[in-house]
C-alpha cells in the first residue's frame, strides 16, 4: 500500500457573544447561537499514512499540547470511512495561536486534521469539508471544548449563528441543523492574551451559574444581532453588542479578563486611537481582540499597540478576518 499524504488548514475563530444550547442529547443538535470573527490564521495539519491498523502519532511543531482530541477525530472518521483505519498515521500540527485562550484552536485543529486524513486517501473536496465540520462539531461537543466554533467556521468571515447545531448532519452530509451566515473583509485585527493558560471552556459552559448568566446575556444580544440582513453595515452594531454582552454576562470581571481589557483600552487611549479602535473580549479565553471601528480601516496602528501590550507582559499576534467558505 503506497504512502498516503494529506494537508488541511483551518483558521481560528473568536466568539464575541453567544448562548449555550446543550439540552438535547444528540451532539449534532447542540451548540450555540451567537456572533464572532473567523481568522485567517489557525491550524495546519499534515498527515502521513502507512500500511497499518489505525494507530496515531501526533507531533506538535510549536509546543506541547493534548493529542487526545486528534485521536478522537481519527476514531470518528474511521467509523465513517473504514479505509482510514487501514493506515497508521503520523500527524504534524502547526498552531499559529495558543490553545485555551478563546481563539477556537480545538475546533480549528479538529477540522484541519479531519481534512488532512480524508485528503490523504482522496476524498473529494466538498465531501471532505462537510464531513470535517460534522466530525469536528461532534468531537467538540463530546469533549465540552466548544459549542459553536465549527458552525461559525463553516461560513467564515464575520459570522453570526442564528440556529444552534452542527452545520452538516447525517450519512449524506446534509445541511443543518446549525445555520451560520458570514460576510468577509480584509480587516486587520490584533489579538492579545495573558501568558498563563486560560481556563478550559467546560469550566464555564458546564457550570450552572455561568450558563444562566451567559444564556441571558446572549439571548438578549441575539434579539438584535440575529435580526435583519447580515452584512458589513452591521459591523459597529456587532462591536457594541459584544461589549454589552461582556458586561451583562459578568465575564469581563472574571479571572484576569478585567486586567487585559483594561490594558488594551489604556494602550488604545494612550496612543490616541480611542475614536478609531475597540477592544473586545474573546470568549472564553483571557484575551482580547482589537479591531478598527471602521472595518475598511488600515493596519498602521498594529505595531504601536502591540509594542505597548508586549511591554506590559502580554503576548500579541496580528491577523486578519478570514475569507468565506
Amino acid at each position: 500500500m503506497p504512502t498516503a499524504l494529506g494537508r488541511g488548514h483551518c483558521g481560528g475563530h473568536i466568539t464575541l457573544l453567544f448562548t449555550i444550547e446543550d439540552v438535547l442529547d444528540d451532539p449534532v443538535a447542540q451548540g450555540s447561537r451567537g456572533a464572532g470573527l473567523c481568522l485567517k490564521d489557525g491550524v495546519e495539519a499534515i498527515s502521513k499514512g502507512e500500511d497499518g491498523q489505525g494507530k496515531l502519532e501526533v507531533l506538535f511543531q510549536d509546543g506541547e499540547y493534548d493529542s487526545k482530541m486528534y485521536s478522537d477525530v481519527l476514531g470518528e472518521l474511521i467509523r465513517e470511512i473504514p479505509e482510514i483505519g487501514l493506515f497508521d498515521w503520523e500527524l504534524n500540527i502547526r498552531m499559529s495561536l495558543p490553545a485555551s485562550q478563546g481563539f477556537g484552536m480545538s475546533a480549528s485543529g479538529a477540522i484541519a486534521s479531519a481534512i488532512s486524513f480524508q485528503r490523504a486517501i482522496g476524498i473529494p473536496h466538498e465531501e471532505c469539508l462537510r464531513r470535517s465540520f460534522l466530525i469536528a462539531h461532534i468531537v467538540e461537543r463530546k469533549r465540552s471544548s466548544g459549542l459553536g466554533d465549527t458552525t461559525a467556521l463553516s461560513s467564515g468571515g464575520v459570522e453570526r449563528r442564528i440556529v444552534a447545531g452542527s452545520p452538516f448532519s447525517g450519512g449524506f452530509l446534509d445541511l443543518g441543523p446549525g445555520i451560520s451566515e458570514g460576510w468577509s473583509s480584509e480587516t486587520p485585527v490584533l489579538l492579545a492574551w495573558s501568558k498563563k493558560t486560560g481556563k478550559h471552556t467546560s469550566k464555564y459552559i458546564d457550570n450552572p451559574d455561568w450558563k444562566i448568566k451567559i444564556c441571558e446575556a446572549g439571548a438578549s444580544a441575539m434579539e438584535i444581532i440575529g435580526d435583519g440582513d447580515w452584512d458589513s453595515r452591521r459591523w459597529s452594531e456587532l462591536i457594541e453588542r459584544s461589549l454589552i454582552f461582556s458586561r451583562d454576562s459578568g465575564l469581563d470581571l472574571d479571572a484576569s479578563r478585567s486586567e487585559i481589557i483594561g490594558a488594551a483600552n489604556e494602550a488604545i487611549g494612550s496612543s490616541g486611537y480611542s475614536e478609531r479602535l475597540s477592544a473586545m473580549l474573546c470568549m472564553l479565553g483571557e484575551s482580547v481582540v482589537i479591531v478598527p471601528n471602521d472595518f475598511l480601516d488600515g493596519s498602521d496602528w498594529l505595531d504601536e499597540i502591540s509594542s505597548i501590550l508586549e511591554a506590559g507582559g502580554f503576548s500579541t499576534f496580528s491577523s486578519k478576518i478570514g475569507n468565506l467558505r
